[in-house]
Protein backbone atom coordinates (compact mmCIF):
# COMPACT_ATOMS: atom_id res chain seq x y z
CA UNK A 1 0.00 0.00 0.00
CA UNK A 2 1.44 3.60 -0.91
CA UNK A 3 1.71 6.20 1.59
CA UNK A 4 -1.12 8.48 0.87
CA UNK A 5 -3.71 4.94 0.68
CA UNK A 6 -2.62 4.46 4.57
CA UNK A 7 -2.82 7.92 5.33
CA UNK A 8 -6.75 7.92 4.28
CA UNK A 9 -7.71 4.45 5.33
CA UNK A 10 -6.33 6.19 9.20
CA UNK A 11 -8.17 8.90 8.50
CA UNK A 12 -11.83 7.37 7.63
CA UNK A 13 -10.90 4.96 10.62
CA UNK A 14 -11.08 7.80 12.65
CA UNK A 15 -14.10 9.23 11.66
CA UNK A 16 -15.72 6.00 12.16
CA UNK A 17 -14.71 5.47 15.05
CA UNK A 18 -14.94 9.46 16.20
CA UNK A 19 -18.69 9.29 14.50
CA UNK A 20 -19.38 5.65 16.67
CA UNK A 21 -18.62 7.80 19.79
CA UNK A 22 -20.47 10.05 19.91
CA UNK A 23 -23.37 8.16 18.59
CA UNK A 24 -22.59 5.79 22.03
CA UNK A 25 -22.43 8.73 24.13
CA UNK A 26 -25.64 10.91 22.90
CA UNK A 27 -27.82 7.82 23.11
CA UNK A 28 -30.70 7.95 24.82
CA UNK A 29 -29.97 4.85 27.19
CA UNK A 30 -27.63 7.19 28.67
CA UNK A 31 -29.50 9.80 29.75
CA UNK A 32 -30.15 10.93 33.38
CA UNK A 33 -33.53 12.00 34.83
CA UNK A 34 -33.52 15.44 36.67
CA UNK A 35 -35.12 15.25 39.82
CA UNK A 36 -38.11 17.17 38.91
CA UNK A 37 -38.95 14.94 35.66
CA UNK A 38 -41.93 12.73 37.16
CA UNK A 39 -44.64 12.20 34.80
CA UNK A 40 -48.05 12.05 36.24
CA UNK A 41 -50.57 9.46 35.66
CA UNK A 42 -51.69 9.18 31.75
CA UNK A 43 -55.35 10.13 30.54
CA UNK A 44 -57.62 7.64 30.12
CA UNK A 45 -59.71 7.02 26.53
CA UNK A 46 -62.27 9.27 27.38
CA UNK A 47 -60.29 12.00 28.70
CA UNK A 48 -57.88 11.15 25.72
CA UNK A 49 -60.97 11.59 23.26
CA UNK A 50 -62.36 14.29 25.19
CA UNK A 51 -59.11 16.72 24.72
CA UNK A 52 -58.84 16.00 21.03
CA UNK A 53 -61.56 14.83 19.56
CA UNK A 54 -64.99 16.70 21.56
CA UNK A 55 -63.45 19.88 22.65
CA UNK A 56 -61.47 21.04 18.92
CA UNK A 57 -64.84 20.15 17.49
CA UNK A 58 -67.48 22.07 20.00
CA UNK A 59 -64.70 24.77 19.76
CA UNK A 60 -65.05 24.47 15.78
CA UNK A 61 -69.04 24.71 16.22
CA UNK A 62 -68.89 27.63 18.18
CA UNK A 63 -66.49 29.42 16.07
CA UNK A 64 -68.61 28.38 13.03
CA UNK A 65 -71.75 29.74 14.70
CA UNK A 66 -70.50 33.05 15.47
CA UNK A 67 -69.30 33.42 12.02
CA UNK A 68 -73.05 32.47 10.50
CA UNK A 69 -74.74 34.90 12.95
CA UNK A 70 -72.31 37.77 12.01
CA UNK A 71 -72.71 36.85 8.51
CA UNK A 72 -76.55 36.84 8.73
CA UNK A 73 -76.66 40.86 10.47
CA UNK A 74 -74.30 41.53 8.28
CA UNK A 75 -76.69 40.80 4.81
CA UNK A 76 -79.74 42.13 7.15
CA UNK A 77 -78.24 45.81 6.92
CA UNK A 78 -76.92 46.29 3.32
Amino acid sequence: MSNKVKKNAVRAGAIVAATTAMLMVSSPAFAFRDDGDDPGPGLSVAETLGLYVVTPLVLFAIIAGLVMIGDKSRKRSD
